[in-house]
């Protein structure tokens, strides 16, 4: 495993939207730092995962495809044994509609492997994911995409 290794997704907002951000992913042993600081959401809660195609071209987000699932697990909260590597925990929005996440999330990897999220997409979603409705959480529109890149 490529100690160290990061990438990072700038986010810019779907049609009609105003979300932004940056995400940073940072390989630390078997885990990956993941931290990301996003703007111009709506106060609350927002499904955050890694999407299985590095592709923001359509204007709603669409284009990114489904979650990344290279594993072939349920869609589940990311502390839970079974979940898509793509699966992140919740962006939540204070009353500006900034949100900050700092986690560690496996298995999803920087660089190696068949969960290597390098040239996947990230994509912030309109509404919390309950971490039940398969294969999406039933996150809502997609606000604001971004393609990881190696940093």
């Amino acid at each position: 495993m490529a100690q160290g290794m990061s990438a990072v997704a700038t986010l810019s907002a779907t049609a009609g939207n105003t979300a932004a951000g940056t995400v940073t992913f940072t390989q630390k042993g078997d885990k990956v730092t993941v931290v990301a600081k996003v703007s111009g959401l709506s106060p609350g809660a927002h499904g955050f995962h890694v999407h299985e195609k590095g592709d923001c071209s359509s204007g709603d987000g669409m284009s990114a495809g489904g979650h990344f699932n290279p594993t072939g697990k349920p869609h589940g909260d990311p502390n839970a044994p079974d979940h898509h590597a793509g699966d992140m925990p919740m962006l939540v929005a204070d009353a500006s509609g900034n949100a900050s996440l700092t986690a560690e999330l496996s298995p999803m990897t920087v660089g190696a492997g068949t969960t290597d999220i390098i040239g996947k997409a990230v994509i912030v979603h309109k509404d919390p994911d309950d971490y039940k409705t398969q294969p999406t959480g039933n996150s809502g529109a997609r606000v604001a995409c971004g393609i990881i890149k190696k940093s």
